[in-house]
């Protein structure tokens, strides 16, 4: 026999209507209730009946999930934990994914806002600030996740991609690295602005002006990164480290790098972003800046309930703190 409201409402230890506003993502709910309810619901086996608490709420209890690529382990990972938390809470997500083109991306906004999603979770390629603008319009709250648009005007859950740039660069200098090259996301992104932005920050600090020929922005795909360490490579004279500021140029300038022979980090030391298994099991391990993708999808899940619970969220940015793990690819410069 399934199992009843009731049920998981005596399991966790609550109210029947307090079991229900728990799983709809009420935010007159404690955190600690609706996880104790969640839990009891998820053990259980519980479904909340959409088509019912659709009619009563005139919510669809559906919410619309907006990426460029399942490729990315990051965004992988962050899917995984938005999942996760949604369906404890009986939610399910429409999955778009747009192969990071901003055309695909406008078509799966429309759709999104056509099937009357309650909220979407999107991490864009910046492009259709429109589209966004009219989901918004339309009463659906939009929550920009990880590549935040420039000058978006609703919530955003980021990674502290400015603090994690200057930390990386900092270590770079402190082993002595004055020829840095920097190869990062496209500028109308929230991070890949804030990354470029820490790493010029804090060369001009250190008194360094940044090489022009050592700077690529583009897009976060591997075929960008992989011309972009192609011509870094003809740059006379070469850089001695380099920061891969965004992930998926990451997965193109690696190969390139490993098959041009150049010793990593005897003659370039590298820092990427956003540790994935391939990072830390790539040869040499790269140091990278972890930006926490599980937390990142925790808190995106938690803004999620609260928005389709009815709660209006601030125009804010959740920011996600960044940590420097250091592996093998960094080492000070050789002597000349």
């Amino acid at each position: 026999m399934a199992a009843t409201l009731r049920d998981v409402a005596a399991a966790a230890g609550v109210s029947v209507s307090t079991a229900s506003r728990a799983l709809s993502g009420s935010p007159e709910i404690s955190e600690g209730t609706r996880r104790r309810v969640s839990r009891a619901a998820r053990s259980m086996g519980y479904r909340r009946n959409l088509a019912a608490a659709s009619l009563r709420t005139r919510r669809s209890g559906l919410v619309g999930l907006v990426l460029g690529d399942l490729g990315d382990t990051t965004f992988h990972t962050v899917v995984e934990a938005v999942q996760r938390h949604l369906r404890a809470s009986g939610y399910q997500a429409l999955l778009c994914v747009t192969d990071a083109d901003a055309a695909v991306e406008a078509d799966c906004l429309r759709l999104l806002r056509d099937h009357r999603v309650d909220s979407v979770l999107i991490a864009g390629t910046g492009e259709n600030v429109k589209g966004v603008d009219e989901l918004r319009a339309a009463g659906i709250t939009v929550i920009d996740l990880i590549r935040g648009a420039e000058g978006s005007r609703g919530p955003a859950v980021l990674a502290a991609d400015r603090e994690g740039a200057v930390t990386a660069t900092r270590h770079l200098l402190a082993q002595g690295h004055r020829r840095i090259a920097f190869v990062g996301g496209p500028p109308g992104t929230a991070a890949g602005h804030d990354r470029y932005a820490g790493f010029v920050q804090t060369l001009a600090e250190a008194g360094v002006t940044p090489d022009p020929a050592l700077v690529c922005r583009g897009p976060s795909e591997g075929a960008f990164g992989a011309r972009a360490m192609r011509g870094l490579l003809a740059v006379e004279p070469a850089p001695t480290a380099l920061v891969l500021g965004s992930n998926g140029a990451a997965y193109g300038a690696l190969p390139v790098l490993a098959g041009s022979g150049v010793e990593v980090p005897g003659a370039l030391s590298v820092v990427a972003f956003e540790d994935t298994p391939l990072l830390e099991w790539w040869n040499p391990a790269i140091t990278v800046v972890d930006t926490g993708a599980r937390e990142l999808g925790r808190l995106a899940a938690e803004l999620l309930l609260r928005s389709v619970g009815g709660q209006e969220l601030e125009p804010r940015r959740y920011v996600v703190g960044a940590e420097l793990v250091v592996r093998a690819s960094t080492a000070p410069p050789r002597a000349p």
